[in-house]
This record gives structure tokens, sequence and C-alpha cells, in this order.
């Protein structure tokens, strides 16, 4: 393999190969610099064929469920929802995801019974017929209704015709296999009696008679039911009751059913007698003190079941409990005999269904199971038990137990991670579920061939962390953590900090893991961050409380003059910046340097498994929250951790507990700052609002100023190495600046025309408008010489908060992200990326344009009324200056073995730091090697600088080696904190550094760094710094995400913007690979979930409860086929029960009905065409594909049919035999008994 020669700073090339960075490359790559090496020789293998987008699975609960169906032959159960999804599952690894392209919701769901194929009935008053005999099911036809709405649907077992029940009291009758309307109808006024004055409402019950086919029971809304005789095309009886009907039940043996009212009660009628009902109750209505029942809540649906162990049946339904007990939660009411249990139900029922042995409706149902659909939970109820235990859930339906806050996705982790994680994890489990197997059992499915150990991380609003299983397409929750036993619960009265948080302090804002070491960090809302170590002991320990004062809280005005020259690093060692004086507290009631939560002081009793080790807390400073932490790395092997928010970075030695850096984001810079800014205070204009902030492109009282931190002191320029140390300068003689309060990204308000950002719980689709016009607030065009001006509107300003205001709102989940942003083409292009990064980022950030230079860099103008009220208006465009807000966010770090300057011959330990105005900054950093320096020296950090410049905020960091394989981060391997100490063996610590040079030549060679912002990505060479290429990933959006991942064996850049698009490039020459509009940006949710990791694989949350994994391998897509479940397998229809011959003989049988005879085109003709269309299903290679897997289905089929006819025509043989017999026996005994009684008078008898 070639390797780079060395490259001069300068160095133009001209060499006219095909080789990466030449000049000569194709215009689709990435734009080669003036300092291209002249022979780059990395040889690129991906190309787009290797790229193509595909959804692989979907986890979670249903969104909005709707309804239940249950086969009972195959064993799967189908879910619908009100989006027009259509969850399918069977046994742990069978589960399917399908949805109608119209979203329309999902009214009613029917199984072919043992066909594997599902009839759904939308919202939009059409029918569906789904095949199931195919891994990705597919639809095969559609029937759409004109005039009338669909209300109920009824599919007897093993028939093709379908009752459709309508809102105006008709029932229709549609033909499975064709899928089109039947001439048969029964009119409303032909079901009701004639003198009958009022309409009997919609149709909300259908079902055939168990012990005669043609018997059509049809129920209606209004309390009327009537018995239809399909042959005769009559009424058989009429039943009239005052209360509306919600459901009805069939006997087995078809002489009684059971209905449910609106009144609370049950009513059972018998077929002698239709007069008036058998039995009329109230299970939970009792009598009042005056003799009148208590009114009762609807009794929503009932099920009526008989078993033969017990001659009493079972009775279960929903709802049905007295009014005047308010506040109980949903019931599911068991009745069996005398015994009445009730089952309270977190959440409200949207269907039930009972599980039963047979499919037959005219045999003993023998009830073995309750399948419960609730509005945010499934559960399966054991009806064998006496005590009537649930079944532990196998599908991971809690993942939104509480709302989803961010996630992570890690693929090729070490393989010995999982086993780990699942034996801690499984001490913890629930227990009092039934014993017995889950009876969903139905579908195949088999570890596919390309599997390797997967894990999804999911924070969540009340602190919990959960570590999911995530191989193989499955998920199973391994383990479980609460972040919130960290801290102290607030007693009654106590005045904190934390008490300004609404709801949901411990909300979980960002996680970071480091699986080789099992690190973790976690980034919470209120400002805090813990870091677990994991041990298999258990541990009783302290927890180690390091405050930081990371903000700026003086009103002194600072001269760029000041800060010149002067970059600024405090004492390592110290464990906070800075101490609050006695004598410049703050004044009673402000709150000044508490943190918002309370750490236990005492030691704690931690559990095997994550144990907190240090808690790092921002504090308050003169009555201001902290800002929120935008940004974390922790790396290992050096024992470092730094995070970053939009005052300034953090680096934090968590194995000496101290802090090492602590420094504002002009601080950083140094001399090297590459903007010049104007600087004022902002407290003097500040006024105080109600809302927690307003946000504008303009703001007239603006912060222009990056104040130093408190506790910096100043350092001339020196070396990294330098053994001086300079000693703490006074805190109070440092010049500082009041903060702008950060921008939180749950906003209170946002005032300003036209605009408004609001954050309820309910999801709405309010960025349409987005799609394909989100740009930056930079990169709107310039004329040449007039560059743009700052001005901003009066009123809309960028305000701080009140001293008396909540800092905070409630946490804002993933799952319930909303933004509403205006129509307004003027403002789309401002308001929708700005306000999005308001919530992506939980800060206000802003990007750099490049195509205009920072003197010029300015916000557009906003009309006549803006121009008189900006402060900037009459500054002329050659003052250099960045007229906006001046809070320069920390949004990415990373550590890793770098070069700190361009002239040295060796990598070091450093820190890649970007922001939010698009540079990128280095700090070196000297770290020491052996176990005992490392905790007792201290690590020095040296100054560092800009060495980037890019459009938008910075996203992502990553380095690749020569070769361009992606460099790992250096690691401490895994050892166990609490473990048992060994003589022979003593515990050390073990780094694994990959270094990204080499020493072959006597001379280190570099290593490649890739730097991603929202509107470009660009490929540095190190130590040189020189850009080798540039390229501009989207002009009409930004993006969102991006990632540097694994697929196909080599390495490319992932990116996914807000207007949907999912991008890839190649590395390192940035060519476009694949460009996929995929997902328009409804909502922010999926912008803060959406996450890359290797194997081309990436996630983001879907819904509130359910989670999406897609993949833009083309290799996984090939092989996801494989890795599906199948969800139809070919099962033998189960016989009917012989009732014997003289049950069948007295009429105990059903009678059959022939209903192509009566339903066919041939008799009952055909139905109008305008009242409902034929839609046929979808063709093509899917299409095609299900046909061939109907056909093989088919065969089995027939194959199964044939080996049943021949087994039934043995039957029939044999019970034919066995009544010939019986007929000449009793021939033989009737002629002995002539004979005996031949010769008998009549007297003698």
């Amino acid at each position: 393999m070639k390797k780079f020669r060395k490259v001069l700073d300068g160095l133009t090339t001209s060499s006219p190969g095909g080789t990466l960075g030449s000049p000569s490359y194709s215009s689709a790559a990435g734009t080669p610099t003036a300092s291209t090496p002249r022979e780059i020789d990395v040889q690129e293998t991906l190309v787009s064929e290797n790229f193509q987008l595909c959804k692989t699975v979907r986890h979670g609960f249903p969104y909005q469920p709707t309804a239940l169906a249950f086969d009972p032959v195959q064993k799967i159960v189908a879910i619908g929802s009100r989006t027009g999804g259509v969850r399918i599952l069977g046994r742990p690894g069978v589960d399917c995801y399908c949805h109608h392209e119209t979203t329309a919701a999902v009214l009613q769901l029917q199984f072919l019974i043992n066909e594997g194929a599902l009839v759904t009935a939308c919202a939009d008053d059409t029918l569906h017929l789904w095949n199931l005999r195919q891994r990705r099911p597919a639809i095969l036809h559609s029937l759409k209704f004109n005039r009338e709405r669909i209300t109920f649907c009824h599919l007897p077992f093993q028939s093709k015709w379908l009752y459709v029940g309508t809102e105006r009291g008709n029932t229709h009758i549609v033909n499975i296999e064709s899928f089109v309307l039947s001439g048969y109808v029964i009119m409303w006024n032909k079901a009701i009696e004639l003198c009958t004055k009022t309409h009997p409402g919609p149709v909300v019950h259908l079902s055939d008679s168990p012990k005669d086919e043609g018997k059509l029971l049809i129920g209606f809304e209004s309390g009327t039911v009537v018995q239809w005789d399909l042959r005769m095309k009559k009424v058989d009886f009429r039943i009239y009751y005052d209360e509306a009907i919600h459901s009805v039940s069939w006997h087995h043996e078809g002489k009684q059913f059971m209905c449910s009212h609106s009144d609370g009660s049950l009513t059972l009628w018998n077929q002698r007698n239709t007069a008036r009902p058998f039995q009329i109750t109230f299970p939970h209505g009792k009598i009042q003190k005056d003799g009148r029942k208590e009114s009762c809540k609807p009794i929503l649906k009932v099920e009526y079941k008989t078993s033969r162990n017990s001659s009493e049946p079972f009775v279960i339904f929903s709802g049905g409990l007295s009014y005047d007990k308010a506040g109980r939660r949903p019931t599911l009411t068991i009745m069996h005999g005398k015994a009445i249990t009730v089952l309270e139900m977190d959440h409200p029922i949207v269907e039930f269904m009972v599980l039963c042995e047979t499919p037959y409706n005219n045999e003993v149902q023998e009830p073995y199971a309750v399948v419960v659909l609730l509005e945010k939970d499934f559960i399966v109820v054991d009806l064998t038990q006496s005590n009537f235990p649930i079944f532990e859930n196998p599908y991971p339906m809690d993942i939104h137990e509480s709302p989803v806050t961010c996630t992570a996705y890690f693929a090729d982790c070490p393989p010995d991670i999982i086993p780990i994680l699942y034996s801690i994890g499984a001490k913890h489990k629930k227990t009092g579920f039934s014993q017995k197997e889950w009876p969903i059992t139905g579908g195949t499915w088999n570890v596919g061939s390309q599997t390797y150990p997967e894990i999804i991380i999911t924070g969540h609003a009340d602190g919990s962390i959960k570590f999911w299983d995530a191989s193989a397409i499955t998920l199973q929750m391994l383990y479980k953590l609460k972040t919130s036993k960290v801290f102290e619960k607030p007693k009654p009265g106590e005045v904190r900090g934390g008490d300004l948080v609404e709801e949901d302090p411990y909300a979980v804002q960002m996680v970071s893991w480091c699986p080789q070491s099992r690190i973790f960090c976690v980034v919470g809302i209120s400002a805090h961050i813990i870091l677990y170590r994991f041990s298999k002991y258990e541990a009783n320990t302290p927890i180690v409380s390091l405050e930081v004062r990371l903000q700026c809280d003086t009103e002194e005005v600072l001269s760029p003059s000041e800060t010149e020259n002067q970059p600024c690093f405090p004492e390592p060692g110290s464990h906070s910046p800075v101490q609050a004086s006695p004598g410049s507290g703050a004044s009673e009631g402000v709150k000044d340097s508490i943190p918002c939560l309370k750490v236990k002081e005492r030691p704690v009793r931690v559990p095997p498994g994550y144990q907190a080790e240090l808690v790092v807390q921002l504090l308050w400073v003169d009555g201001e929250p902290p800002g929120q932490i935008t940004s974390l790395d922790i790396n290992s092997a050096y024992g470092l951790l730094a995070f970053g928010n939009s005052n300034g970075l953090a680096v934090v030695d968590y194995l000496q507990k101290t802090l090492l850096l602590c420094l504002s984001t002009l601080d950083l810079y140094g001399a090297a700052d590459p903007y010049q800014r104007l600087t004022r205070s902002p407290r003097k204009n500040r006024q105080s609002t109600s809302g927690l902030t307003e946000l504008s492109d303009n703001q007239q009282s603006v912060d222009m100023e990056r104040s130093k931190s408190p506790t910096s002191v100043h350092y001339p320029p020196s070396s990294l190495h330098s053994e001086g140390r300079m000693p703490r300068g006074d805190p109070a003689a440092a010049p500082r600046a009041s903060p702008c309060s950060p921008v939180f990204h749950l906003l209170d308000n946002v005032k300003g025309p036209g605009r408004k950002l609001s954050l309820p719980t309910d999801l709405k689709t309010d960025l349409d408008h987005v799609n394909g016009h989100c740009t930056s607030p930079t990169s709107q065009p310039c004329s040449a010489g007039k560059p743009r001006i700052p001005i901003g509107p009066e009123g809309s300003r960028l305000t701080r908060r009140g001293p008396g205001r909540p800092p905070f709102r409630k946490a804002q989940s993933a799952a319930c992200m909303e933004i509403s942003l205006p129509v307004s083409h003027t403002e789309v292009g401002h308001t929708s990326r700005r306000a999005m990064l308001q919530q992506l980022h939980g800060v206000s950030m802003y990007s750099h344009d490049e195509h205009h230079s920072p003197a010029a860099y300015c916000w557009s103008e906003k009309g006549a009324e803006s121009r008189e009220n900006s402060f900037s208006r009459s500054r002329s465009s050659s003052v250099s200056s960045i007229d906006r807000e001046t809070k320069e966010a920390v949004t990415t770090l990373q550590f890793g073995e770098s070069y700190g300057r361009k002239g040295d011959a060796q990598p070091t330990p450093c820190l890649w730091v970007g922001t939010s105005l698009g540079v990128v900054l280095l700090i070196p950093m000297s770290v020491p090697t052996e176990e005992e320096e490392r905790l007792e020296e201290p690590v020095t950090i040296g100054p560092g600088g800009a060495v980037l410049l890019m459009k938008g905020s910075i996203l992502r960091l990553a380095f690749l080696d020569l070769a361009g394989a992606i460099i790992p981060g250096p690691h401490e391997v895994w050892r166990d904190p609490n473990g048992p100490e060994d003589p022979d063996r003593p515990r050390r610590r073990k780094l694994i550094n990959f270094s990204p040079w080499s020493s072959q030549d006597g001379c280190a060679e570099g290593h490649l760094a890739v730097v991603c912002s929202e509107r470009q990505a660009k490929v540095l060479l190190m130590p040189s710094q020189a850009c080798l290429f540039v390229h501009n990933i989207t002009e009409s959006s930004f993006v969102l995400r991006a990632d540097v991942v694994t697929a196909c064996n080599s390495v490319c850049l992932a990116c996914f913007c807000a207007n949907g698009h999912i991008m890839t490039l190649s590395l390192p020459s940035l060519r476009p690979l694949m460009d996929v509009n995929y997902l328009p940006m409804t909502d922010m949710r999926i912008a803060r979930t959406f996450c890359f990791t290797n194997g081309g694989q990436a996630l983001y949350l879907s819904s509130p409860t359910e989670v999406q994994r897609i993949t833009f391998s083309q290799d996984m897509c090939e092989n996801l086929q494989e890795m599906l479940g199948e969800l139809f397998t070919p099962i033998e229809t189960p016989e009917v029960q012989n009732r014997g011959f003289l049950k069948g003989f007295f009429g105990g049988n059903a009678q059959n009905l022939d209903r192509e005879e009566l339903f066919g085109e041939a008799s009952a003709g055909k139905a109008s065409r305008s009242l409902a269309q034929h839609i046929p299903g979808q063709v093509g290679m899917e299409g095609m594909k299900a046909a061939a897997g109907g056909v093989v289905g088919d065969l089995a089929r027939a194959r199964i049919a044939l080996d049943e006819r021949g087994q039934r025509l043995g039957e029939l043989e044999d019970r034919t035999a066995h009544m010939m017999t019986s007929a000449e026996t009793f021939s033989k005994h009737a002629h002995e008994l002539m004979l005996k009684c031949k010769d008998k008078k009549w007297y003698q008898f």
C-alpha cells in the first residue's frame, strides 16, 4: 500500500492521474484544495451500488392502537393503529410492521383463519386484503366504499364471503377472492318492522348463528337486534331494548346470546322467547338506599365463553363501573360462576379478545387466555389459573415506560458485554408472572448468517437508562439503570436549585459509552454529568461530587484588546474554578454557586452493574441557571472527561477527581480568534419578560462578549511541556461579562410576528414547509460590495429570564417533541433551521458561511421598522464584528492521538473542539503514561488554537489513518474496580492505543481528520493541517446528524439532513455515493433520536413508543429476507369435534350454508358500480415474489387438503359402518320383540 509522502504547506499539484486528491478528479467528488499532495493512493472500494436504503424492523409498542385480531390456528396477533400501521406479532423474533399508504386509521382487523391473509377496514371506508404468505406483507386487493361508511365487519370461519355493516344500517357482502361486492344486500328498512318510525342506527355487530350458518345476527346501535334468514331473505325475530348496544356474544350452542349496553348492563336473550331478556344483570351496579340502581359506565365489549371443565361459563367484559367512583382505573372483569374478578389496568382498554382452543364457534370454546390491548401496553391474562396472572411479555413493549429523551446505537460490540449485562439485569426482573409459555407462538424465525453484537441505549425522562440487545434485528432489554438514585430526594419545604425544575429534573439528555472499558457517562437536564464504572460485585462507596462554575456573571465591558494574546488556562488540580467569596455573595433570594440537584453525601450501597463514581454539576451564577450541556466526550485511556455548553469548555480528570480546564469559548482562541468581536454589556439592556426565552433572528439587546472564565489565568504562549506553572490569577481582577441565559431546547414561548414555538405532548406535523426550504441563516445570497447589515426588530430580541422564572420546563422527551414554525416564505429558511437547532442542541447556535467574511457576517434585513430600531444600522460594513448573540456553543468534542502543532513529529493526546460558529480548535495535552504517575502527576494542557473554519455548526470529528481506515480511540481494557485482589497478579491499567503514525522511516507520516458541519465536510491532513478535500453537502437544507461509519468493509460519511435526505460520502475523497429522500423532518423527535452506527445502520424514534431501524447497506438489504421471520406456516386445520350420534340425530349439529349459491353473481346479481370501487394491489417484483410464495403455499395447502379429505372419507366410512351395525342391531331387537308379543292377548300386556 502506497503511503503519503511528506506534505509541504502551499504545495500545488498538477498530476492528471486518477489518484485521490488530484485536481482532475471528477466534479462529483469533494473539491481538492491547492495544498493537495502529489501522490495519494488510498484505494476506495465503495461505489453507489453498495448502498440501498430500506427499513429493517420496528420495535416497541404500536403508537395509538385502535384494533386487535387473533388467528387461533396460526397463533399470530395483529394490531392496527390510528396512523394506518399494522403490527403482526408471533413468537419472539416474529415481528412485522406494514402500513397503509393513506395513513387512515385502522378500524377493524379480520384474519382469514389459517389462510395467511388479513382484512383491514380503515377510516377512509376502504377494505384491504393483505397477503401474509411472504416476509413483507403486501396488499392484494382494496375496495373503496363511496356512498356508505364502514362500521363493522365479520368473516365466518372457512368462508370467502365477508359481511360489512355500514353507518346507514345496511349490510353488504364482499367476495374475499375477487374483492368485489355481491348483489345480495340486507337493507335496514327490510330488517326492521314497517311500523318503526326511527332509524335503527349504524350496524355495530354482525355474526352468524353457531347453530345455523344461514342465520345472521345484526345488531344496531339503537338497541335493536335482528336475526336475518339468508336463505329466505326475511327476519326470524326482532329484539328491541331501551339501551344502546355495544357488543353481542353467542353461546356456543346457538340458543342464547348476550348483549352489553350503554347503561352498564348485560342482557341474556333466549331464542325461544325474544319478547324480553332472559336475564338482566348490572355487574358493578349496586342498589342504593332509595331502591334504585347506581348509574354505570357503558360495557364496551363482552365475551361469552364455555368450558368443559366447568358448567359455569366465562363472562368477560370491559367497563361497566359506576360513575360515582371517580379516579378508578380502567378494568377488565372476569365472571366465572359466582366469582367476580376485577383486573385494574394502568391505561384505558382499547380492545380485548379471548383466546380459545377451537376456531369453531359451535364447539365448547375452552378459553385459556385474554389478550388485552391498552392505549400504552399489551398484556395477556392467564385464564387457567384462579388468580389470573399475566404472562411475561417477550416483546419490547415498554420502551416508552418513561418518555424517551435520547438514543445511542452501538454495532459490533465486544462479544462478552451482552451476556454480562443480561446476567446482571436478570437479577432485577419482575416476578409474579404466569409459569406457562407465551401463548402467541405463530410464525418461524431463525438467526441470520450475518449477525454481530448490537446494543441500543435509550435515555428517559425519569432519569432511567435502558440497555437493549439489538442483535439479529431483535430487541430485548438487558439492563436498566436509574440515575436518580445518585441524588437526594428533596425534603418537604427545602429550597434548592433543583426545585425550579418543574418536572423530570433527572431527564437524560445525552449518553457516552465506551464498550471496551465499560465506562458510561450520562448528561442530565439539570446540567449534571454522572460517570459510571461497571462491576460484577456489590459496592458501598461514597459518590464524589465536583462542582463547576462554567458561567460568566459580571457586567464589565471587555474590549477586544484586553483578550489579545492572552490564552487562559487554569491551574490543574482544582475542584472548582473559583469559590464564591463571602463578601460577594448573592443577595437574598438570588441563587448563586449552588447546583440544581444535591448528590448523596453518605456512602451508597449499590448492586452489581453500573456504579456511580463521579458527579459533575454546573452551578447557578448570580441567579442565572447553568447552561445546558451540548457536547460530551470521555476517554478511558487518558482518564479524562470533556464537556461544553454555550458558555465554554471544561475538562475533568476523573481519575484524580479534579477539574483541569474551565474556559469560555473565546478564551480557547487566545490570539488566534478568527472573529473580531465588539463587546458590550448585556445586563444593562436586560429586560425581564414572562417567557423563558424569546427567539429572533436579530436582537436589539445583543451580548457581544466572549468573556473569560472566572478562574482562568493568563499564560504567555509557551511550550506544552514547559516546567514552570503560572500562579493562579486573582478572580476578582479578571474582567468578566454576564452571559445571556442559555436557550434550552424546551422553549417557553417565542415572540415575534408569524412565529411560534410550542411543545405540547401530542405530536403534530408543522414542519412540512421546512422540507426543501431549510436554509442556514448565513446562506442567503449577498450582492457584491454590499455586506448584509444586522438589523433586529423592536420586541424581537433575546432576553434573559427573570430571577423568579423557572429555568427549565418539563423535560422534553424525544417522543413528545413538536415544533411549530411560520408559513411565511420569507422567514422559512432562517426560522426553521434556527428553531430546530435550538431544540436539537439545547442552545442558540449559529453557523458561519465561508462565502462571507467575518467582517460582513450579519443577519439580513427585515423591514423598515427593523432598520429604524436596529442597533447596528449606522455601523459601517467595514466594522469587523459579529452583531448577534455571542454565545458560541461547543457542539462536538473528540479525544484522540493527533498533532497539536504543525511542526510536531509525533502524535500526542489531543482534544478536538468544534463550535457552533463552525470553528475547529485543537488543544494538546500531556498525559502521564505510568499508572503511578497518572494517579499522582497532573495532566497538563497546552494552549490551543483554531485549525479550521467551516460553514455551519460542527457536528462530527473523526480520524482516519493513511490507508483510509478509522482510527479507534485509545481506551483502557476493562477491569473490575471491586474485584478481589490477586497477590500474584496485581491489577494494573492496561491501555490500548491505536497510534496514527508508524516509525518505519524514522519519522511520523500523520493521519487524516474528517470534519463535518451542517453544510459541508472537509478532510485534513495532519500534522500539516492541509485541507485535502472539501464537499458542500447541501445548499437548500442543513445536516442534523452526521457520523463516520463502516459499511461494506469500508468507511464512509453518513449524513441525515433536515429535508429528509440521507446521504453517504466516500472517504477520504468525499465523493457522493447515495442521496435518498427518505424521511421528511416532521418533528424534532426524529432529529433528536436519529443516530448512525457501523455496518450501514441507523435508527430513530418513529413515534413516541416505537423505534425504527433502517439500513443503507446493499448487503444487509439482500440478506434482510433471511433475517425476517415467517408469518405463515402450513398448519392443518383442526377437525370438528365429534358431537355423538344421538346429539347429531336430534339436530345438534350446525346446518351448513352454500354461500356461493346465495351470494354469487348467478343468483344475487351484480352490485352497483357506484357503491364501491375495486383497487388492484401492488405489482412488480414484490408482487411476483408474493405470487411465488403464494404458489408454494397453495401447493402445501393442496397436499394438506388431500390428506384431510382422505382422512375425512375414512372417518365417514367408519361412521357409516357403525350406523349400519346399529340399524341391524335395532332391527334384530325389534324382530325378537315382535315374535315375543305375537301370540299374546291384549289383556296379557
